[in-house]
């Protein structure tokens, strides 16, 4: 197996962005639980995601979230994010909470409510402008609960008509980044269900058009990390929205369910060129911290990231592909379950210490004394959540 020490460097290589509304409150279906301290603008939001970069080193970027981060100057709070550490990253558009979106948005039989999800994403690009981002990130929330509700063919083709007139208003290096997800909250149908359907309409608008993978959003036995493969293979993997989930699209802690299967996933990233920085894919948490602490949430699931990378760059590939090529079923299945149990925890503190950062992140950030600094600070006014 490889060692530790010949794959340290290509761990600087990291980066994994922190989504702005993973600092708001949030919850279940049946309540949002408010947290003190919980920030009250996007400019607290950055504050707080800025923590994480500051104890792992893992997190320069902070995704924002159109309209709940919207403020009179981007360019105070690009500044304010420079102040801190870290940069504004992805622009996430929003067409799943207005009235006018019950029965769908970009994808609408009705042209004008069509026009005016498009022109929403208008805005973005308009934002994106301003803070130097390069990917619009779009999840749609359309489809239909019954059969016969709505023509299904229909809605692609508006789909497909829609995301044209997006994407031909990007600039040169801007990317248009659609995810997908197979149901919720529509539940017969939903227009972007899949990879497939993701890559169709993508495929269709040209090369700045990629595909967005939510670890949360397939059906419970999905081999994801064959998606992972054929995504990379096609040159159409952009970027991951990174969580965790027991059934469906539970939004929990990265590796929290399923630790084999983020190290998989992550080994396929490896293995096809999707990590470093010779790669365009993108890395994202995207997670809302219902009952756990927010910082500690997202500090705890880069970390997580970060120990499995590592493993995945432990695999003898060479090896592998000899056992492989040799039809050794046992001999290639133990060379990549060796990687997965080696415990690289201390290497990695070590390496954290050797580049001026804690070796334990979640000790001191505890001990650094932010959480006690943010409650008693921020009292008064409207904490962030969903919808704000």
């Amino acid at each position: 197996m490889t060692d530790f020490a010949s794959i340290a460097p290509r761990l600087a290589e990291q980066a994994i962005e922190l989504p702005s509304w993973a600092f708001g409150n949030s919850g279940t279906r049946f309540k949002v639980f408010a947290q003190p301290g919980v920030p009250r603008d996007p400019f607290e939001k950055v504050s707080d995601a800025a923590q994480v970069h500051k104890h792992t080193g893992l997190a320069p970027t902070v995704a924002l979230h159109i309209p709940w981060d919207k403020v009179d100057s981007y360019s105070d709070l690009a500044k304010h994010a420079a102040d801190n550490g870290v940069a504004l990253g992805t622009v996430n558009s929003n067409t799943f909470q207005d009235d006018d979106y019950k029965l769908g948005s970009v994808t609408h039989s009705d042209p004008k409510i069509r026009q005016k999800a498009i022109d929403h994403h208008f805005e973005c690009i308009d934002i994106m402008n301003e803070t130097g981002s390069r990917d619009l990130k779009i999840w749609l929330a359309d489809g239909s609960n019954y059969p016969g509700q709505s023509d299904m063919r229909a809605r692609q083709d508006r789909l497909g008509d829609s995301l044209a007139k997006i994407y031909a208003s990007l600039g040169e290096q801007q990317r248009l980044v659609l995810e997908y997800k197979f149901f919720e909250p529509a539940f017969y149908h939903t227009d972007v269900p899949d990879w497939g359907t993701s890559y169709v309409q993508t495929a269709a608008l040209g090369d700045r058009a990629v595909v967005c993978l939510d670890t949360g959003h397939h059906a419970p036995g999905t081999n994801i990390e064959f998606i992972v493969m054929q995504l990379l293979r096609l040159g159409k993997l952009g970027s991951f929205d990174f969580n965790s989930r027991f059934y469906a699209d539970d939004d929990l802690i990265l590796g929290a369910a399923d630790p084999f299967q983020l190290f998989r996933i992550l080994y396929e990233v490896v293995r096809g060129g999707g990590y470093g920085t010779g790669s365009e894919v993108a890395f994202m948490l995207d997670q809302c911290h219902n009952i756990e602490d927010k910082i500690p949430g997202q500090i705890r699931s880069v970390l997580n990231v970060q120990e499995m990378t590592a493993r995945a760059l432990l695999v003898d590939t060479e090896a592998l592909a000899a056992a492989q090529d040799a039809g050794d079923v046992l001999t290639a299945n133990g060379i990549l379950m060796d990687a997965f149990y080696t415990d690289v925890r201390a290497d990695l503190a070590a390496w954290r210490e050797s580049r001026g950062l804690p070796a334990d992140p979640m000790a001191a950030y505890a001990a650094s004394g932010y959480a006690a600094t943010i409650v008693a600070d921020r009292v008064g006014g409207t904490q962030a959540g969903w919808g704000a």
